[in-house]
């Protein structure tokens, strides 16, 4: 009696720990879904000459203001490539109004951390500061990028500091793999050219080569104010129609066009038997930005995972790839990417290891590509949902790197689309959908490859092409 009166007991006690749990687990997601709903809105203006203006409040301490541009190596030509970076490179050497003393000095006083970077598509100017400094450093950028003085010895000298970059940069292996498998999937195109720039260009480019390309693409349509932080919407329009209501919105000369990148699938091998590992990259053509299906291509790239031969990684952990990596012991890293622009994307894998395992990793790789598109379980989809999604609020880490995220997105699409909105597209995903994308951006499709190092062990290129579908009956 006292045996069945106990029995019961806990009974009752495991219904309430279930109760209990499903509330605390409902309790959990409602927190999740709560926290992406109330992050507060990006609020955009656009002024008359079509220059726009973003940004998203914040209570964190200090704010990130910056000026993103719709300009890059994609607009440049084959003579003139590099311009960009070079641009860029003199922002900060001083304008018509203040000297490079000058804005030295009116940014150490404030506080101030500037910045600024040259991508494929779009070029940045931003600092972070104290919000009441706001004005001031809108001051700043716009004196920086409309009234830049191109000084001639100045040049000279940026000169010279680029060409060291572009040595340096041949030691950035990573760097130096993704520029050749640009150059080998849009061979021919815009995207297919280095930020950098060729040492040729850079040694010859000119200060009116300068003036012309901030001429031509420095538009008010083509910029976009975001600010970020503790800060009113209404005080930023204010600011920028104090300093850019008069950036003209009209092209002088030719017009820059964005043309379709054209790609192809082909490989480059850079060998050199010297080097201690390769460093090979392999992708496949994908989507832009704004397609839906990015996020199934998303999930794709947590389910393939990365590692480091740092990572403390079990032998139960879900990234297959790495129990026959630990058999090996000759990988140093693999990581996935998705390099995304506006029309195109490259969707694949960068690993770093012995050239004599690369075959074994390159079949295991496609093995694991080829599951994606025929055999991932809903427990894999499960647990890149979940990854996924920490992920996705991590991104709310920090007022510049969300800004950086708001300029693109508005820079390119005039809205930013809210994280609530990426979480429900990532949720909503079901295996059959995940599969039906993987397998129309992936299965039998040709591949992209470059290979830096002692390559001799790396897989022939029409094998890896016959890797990419499964004899299925």
């Amino acid at each position: 009696m006292n045996l069945f009166k106990l029995s019961s007991a806990f009974s009752s006690f495991l219904k309430i720990s279930s109760v209990r749990g499903r509330g605390a687990h409902q309790l959990a997601r409602a927190s999740y879904a709560q926290t992406l709903l109330n992050i507060p809105e990006t609020k955009v203006t656009t002024l008359e000459n079509g220059f726009k203006v973003a940004s998203e409040y914040s209570d964190s301490g200090p704010a990130t203001i910056g000026l993103w541009i719709d300009a890059g190596s994609r607009y440049e030509t084959p003579a003139n490539n590099g311009v960009a970076n070079f641009l860029e490179h003199m922002s900060f050497r001083g304008t018509t109004q203040r000297s490079q003393k000058d804005l030295e000095n009116e940014i150490a006083n404030i506080g101030a951390q500037v910045n600024s970077y040259t991508g494929r598509e779009e070029t940045a100017f931003y600092a972070r500061c104290m919000p009441g400094d706001m004005a001031k450093v809108v001051d700043i950028l716009a004196d920086v990028v409309r009234n830049p003085k191109l000084d001639e010895q100045q040049i000279e000298e940026e000169r010279k500091v680029i060409l060291r970059r572009l040595k340096e940069a041949e030691s950035d292996l990573k760097l130096v793999t993704m520029d050749y498998l640009h150059m080998t999937a849009y061979q021919g195109t815009p995207l297919g050219k280095s930020v950098l720039g060729p040492t040729k260009n850079v040694k010859k480019i000119s200060k009116d080569d300068l003036s012309f390309y901030a001429r031509n693409n420095f538009l008010a349509p083509r910029m976009v104010l975001v600010g970020t932080g503790d800060l009113e919407h209404g005080e930023l329009v204010k600011l920028a129609e104090k300093h850019f209501s008069s950036v003209p919105y009209t092209y002088t000369t030719e017009i820059p066009v964005l043309t379709p990148c054209r790609y192809t699938g082909s490989d480059v091998r850079d060998r050199d038997d010297w080097m201690p590992f390769a460093h090979v990259a392999v992708a496949v053509d994908t989507c832009g930005h704004d397609n839906p299906d990015i996020h199934a291509l998303k999930l794709a790239s947590t389910i393939i995972g990365s590692w480091d031969k740092t990572f403390p990684a079990g032998d139960n952990t879900t990234i297959r790839l790495i129990h026959n990596i630990h058999k090996e012991k000759r990988c140093h890293s693999f990581e996935t990417f998705h390099t995304v622009y506006r029309d195109t994307g490259l969707w694949g894998c960068y690993f770093v290891m012995d050239g004599l395992v690369l075959d074994d990793f390159m079949w295991n790789m496609q093995n694991e590509w080829m599951r994606l598109c025929v055999s991932i379980t809903e427990t894999d989809l499960q647990i890149a949902k979940n990854m996924l999604r920490t992920n996705l609020v991590q991104e709310l880490d920090g007022p510049t790197r969300n800004a950086a995220e708001i300029g693109r997105q508005v820079l390119h699409y005039d809205k930013r689309t809210p994280l609530a909105e990426v979480d429900e597209h990532i949720q909503s995903l079901s295996l059959q959908q995940v599969k039906n994308v993987c397998e129309k951006y992936i299965y039998d499709r040709c591949p992209v490859i470059a290979a830096v190092g002692p390559t001799e062990g790396m897989t022939d290129y029409v094998r890896v092409r016959s890797n990419m579908y499964w004899l299925r009956f």
